[in-house]
């Protein structure tokens, strides 16, 4: 065999080189997947701290981060029905790290209610799985002379838009039940917007306002200390928290059945590993008793799902609630 030159020598010392540099760097490209978590995870809660989207943001934080290995962080980012929060982490980086807790507002109704949306609720999002179901449930202040949802209709016809229902702000399940409710009964009734459920049910308790459909959660320890009058729930069937309480179809208003949810989402584009990572870590924390039992003593109905069981339901409830902003009248500029 001829004696390489130097130039040949220096080439097949680069060619070397560069084997030996792509071999070391496959394991690096796959290991955020394989390892991830590796650090804290943001979770996004759209609505104030105090209402129903944030206390489930918490248990299911908490039990993420246990599952995970890695500590959940709760950013609340109030603001626009939620939009505010679902736009920053649509624009956030699709790595994991950071996660909304969507809701009935941000993922169905806000897309038929706003007339310009800053994100999209289908394209800029990867689903990972509902958390929660809950029902809304019809409190009143203690004062008010109405104690059955029948007799809310007849002094709310009696005296055109002198009731007054709080909500957590424009847009949000809380406004929007209560258009549908107005819608079924003919009632005309005075619509007042906070900025979350929490500052919402302190005016309600305060005697400020009059009525609210507020997500159970946020309601059924003030229902229970006697604070606030439950009148109905909003669900087809009775809440087990609240059994003694009827449900609106049976109440007096047929047919009506309007529920509030909350999921997890990732950003568009983040890692489909990472996605079945914390869709599994989920499953396995719903699993155990203490995850379910917090959500059960909260009013609400534990769920875990796949991301594509949770993109469908996306998709069904956008049309569900785009029907009834559209029969409402209802929209946000």
């Amino acid at each position: 065999m001829p004696a390489q030159t130097p130039i040949q020598r220096r080439a097949l010392l680069s060619i070397a080189l560069i084997a030996a540099t792509g071999a070391l760097s496959q394991p690096a490209l796959a290991q955020p997947d394989s390892a991830w978590p590796t650090k804290t995870i943001t979770l996004v809660v759209p609505f104030p701290a105090g209402g129903t989207t944030d206390t489930m943001a918490r248990l299911a934080g908490q039990a993420l981060g246990k599952e995970l290995g890695q500590t959940v962080i709760i950013d609340n980012k109030p603001g626009a029905g939620g939009n505010i929060g679902a736009q920053a982490v649509a624009r956030a980086t699709p790595d994991g790290y950071t996660l909304l807790m969507g809701t009935v507002g941000t993922h169905a109704i806000n897309p038929a209610l706003y007339k310009k949306m800053p994100y999209n609720h289908v394209k800029d999002f990867a689903p990972i799985s509902r958390v929660v179901a809950v029902p809304n449930v019809l409190v009143v202040h203690p004062s008010r002379p109405y104690k059955t949802v029948q007799e809310l209709i007849a002094y709310a016809k009696a005296n055109p838009d002198k009731v007054t229902y709080a909500s957590s702000g424009n847009g949000t399940s809380i406004h929007l039940v209560a258009e549908l409710f107005k819608t079924m009964t003919g009632v005309k009734m005075q619509h007042i917007p906070y900025k979350g459920s929490a500052p919402a049910l302190a005016d309600l308790m305060g005697g400020q306002t009059d009525i609210m459909f507020d997500n159970m959660p946020s309601s059924i320890s003030f229902v229970k200390a006697g604070k606030l009058r439950p009148l109905a729930v909003t669900t087809a069937t009775r809440s087990d928290q609240l059994p003694n309480v009827p449900a609106l179809a049976e109440a007096g208003v047929p047919g009506f059945d309007a529920a509030s949810w909350f999921g997890l989402l990732a950003p568009a584009g983040t890692p489909a590993a990472v996605i079945q990572r914390i869709d599994e870590a989920l499953i396995k924390a719903m699993a155990s008793t203490d995850l379910k039992s917090k959500i059960i003593e909260q009013g609400g109905i534990p769920v875990a799902e796949t991301p594509a069981k949770f993109s469908a339901f996306i998709q069904s409830e956008t049309v569900k609630w785009g029907k009834i902003v559209k029969e409402s009248g209802a929209s946000v500029d």
